[in-house]
């Protein structure tokens, strides 16, 4: 036997005959869920279709976390992945793994009298969920704590616990402390039944018996249901990073910054900064591989004439654009979009099938605490009836245009 070296990850050429669970998906979720399921003592299989782990949409996030949501279910379920982060490298026994946790906070910042009232909402109602370290600050407040904030903006809440961390890293982390047997260039390409039941994974190498499957393959997780005969609701929408590697006005102590309104932001990052805006007219469309991006993303938050400009909250944004702007690159996946925006967590229709799917963007901050969620329920240390999450629950339509 040939021992493996520490921070290593546990690959195969061919598929394994048998498995307690198979995993559908090699981004952070199925490697959260591959971890957990680790923990659970559950003998797992990672598959993955692309030629590496955490590959598709998990490297063009921007890595961020925080608790400041509107409900107190993805508080709790972010708050114990933040946990967990703090102290990763201890929990997953790999001692000195660096997943780049960074705290600088996150800042949502207001142009709008509206937007003071809603943010007042927001914390009162943050508070009663326990979240009781967001703070409201005034317009000269937040310019005296962070003074690249410029006289547009009234007011801000802001909490210094909030941060990002490298996702990428998170990811192989989660993957190499589980010890799973991790196939890559090996999709599902259906389903073995017993009955109504999966009860195995085909792939090209080979059918791979179980007891449980996970589907984690984001955006293109409806379409493997399918292949089991399940249909659920998923828009893959195409959002993108704008990635600026070197830019030396931007304060490398800044948190990330938000505008309210046009929900336009971006966070210190390499020597620069990455940058986003969210489009709520964007429409769904089918998965990618390779998502193409737009380069009007780029220009809609550089040009401080946009109503997406980043010099709306930040004024140095406009002295970058007329001196002729940054370098850049661009970036772009896409979320898999619930119609309430919150993921699909538990046992589905079909019996042996179980979903770890459709976080809406908030796969990164959220994958452990659903993952854990979704391995005690096929373990029976959950009880089905109090998960918030479950893919059956009644669903009400959200806005986009909402972090």
């Amino acid at each position: 036997m040939i021992d493996r070296p520490r921070h290593t990850l546990r690959l195969t050429d061919a598929s394994p005959p048998t498995a307690d669970l198979v995993i559908v998906g090699g981004g952070i979720v199925g490697a959260a869920t591959a971890f957990f399921a680790a923990r659970a003592g559950l003998d797992a299989v990672l598959l993955e279709k692309r030629p590496a782990l955490a590959t598709l949409t998990t490297p063009v996030s921007t890595g961020a976390f925080r608790l400041q949501f509107d409900n107190p279910e993805e508080i709790a379920l972010v708050r114990e992945g933040v946990e967990l982060f703090e102290r990763f490298a201890d929990v997953a026994d790999l001692p000195g793994y660096d997943i780049g946790l960074q705290r600088q906070g996150y800042l949502f910042c207001t142009t709008s009298e509206l937007g003071m009232r809603r943010q007042h909402e927001w914390v009162q109602a943050q508070r009663t969920w326990g979240l009781d370290d967001v703070e409201v600050l005034s317009g000269d407040e937040v310019r005296y704590r962070f003074p690249h904030i410029g006289p547009r903006v009234l007011q801000a809440r802001y909490r210094g616990a909030d941060g990002w961390l490298k996702p990428r890293a998170l990811a192989l982390g989660y993957a190499i402390a589980s010890g799973a047997t991790v196939c890559v260039d090996s999709p599902a390409i259906g389903f073995e039944r017993q009955g109504d039941r999966v009860v195995g994974v085909r792939t090209p190498r080979g059918t791979i018996a179980c007891r449980e499957v996970v589907l984690a393959a984001g955006p293109f997780s409806e379409q493997v249901a399918a292949m089991a005969g399940l249909k659920i609701s998923l828009r893959p929408t195409r959002r993108q990073k704008l990635v600026i590697p070197d830019l030396p006005q931007v304060p490398q102590d800044a948190p990330m910054t938000i505008h309210e309104e046009s929900v336009a932001h971006w966070r210190p990052a390499l020597r620069g900064a990455y940058a986003l805006w969210t489009d709520p007219d964007a429409p769904p469309m089918d998965p990618l591989d390779a998502v193409p991006p737009d380069p009007s993303f780029a220009f809609e938050l550089l040009d401080p004439a946009s109503p997406r400009a980043l010099a709306q909250v930040s004024p140095f944004w406009a002295d970058v654009a007329a001196s002729g702007g940054p370098d850049w690159i661009l970036q772009a996946g896409q979320y898999e979009y619930t119609p309430d925006h919150k993921p699909y967590l538990g046992p589905s229709a079909v019996p042996g099938l179980h979903l770890n799917c459709g976080y809406s963007g908030h796969g990164i901050m959220a994958s452990a605490g659903g993952s854990r969620l979704v391995v005690d329920l096929i373990t029976g240390r959950a009880d089905p009836a109090t998960n918030p999450f479950r893919p059956d629950r009644p669903l009400t339509e959200r806005p986009l245009d909402i972090l």
